[in-house]
């Protein structure tokens, strides 16, 4: 089934894209600052349609809200413990991007967070 490309949908998608590891909650503020009549569950209804389609990632932190990623393919992720930002992991490569046989399981998808201080957290110590 093909989706209609809202202008509500797209005014996520830019705000995903500005933010960095927004959570929906900031997703959905940055949307009311540019188009104050658009509503939470709108926000919140295309962040799960726009995941559902893998336009953008989720991305599951063990603390807080889910966050939302503007780069939909697998990669790894860090995040801080004091300020509890999350930012892509380069130095990092995904260890199974595609599904794979590996020991005997078949992994379908793989998820690493590195957790530990971000590099301002750190200069605070």
């Amino acid at each position: 089934m093909e989706r209609r490309n809202t202008m509500q949908r797209r005014l996520v998608l830019e705000c995903v894209r500005e933010l960095e590891h927004p959570n929906a909650e900031e997703v959905y503020k940055l949307v009311a600052e540019k188009k104050p009549n658009v509503s939470r569950a709108t926000v919140y209804r295309n962040l799960h349609l726009l995941t559902e389609e893998g336009t953008i990632g989720q991305v599951r932190t063990g603390e807080g809200a889910d966050r939302f990623d503007h780069i939909a393919q697998p990669h790894c992720h860090f995040r801080c413990r004091d300020c509890g930002k999350v930012f892509d992991a380069a130095f990092f490569p995904q260890p199974y991007p595609k599904p794979a046989r590996v020991g005997g399981f078949y992994v379908e998808s793989c998820n690493v967070e590195f957790v530990g201080l971000c590099p301002a957290c750190d200069k605070k110590l």
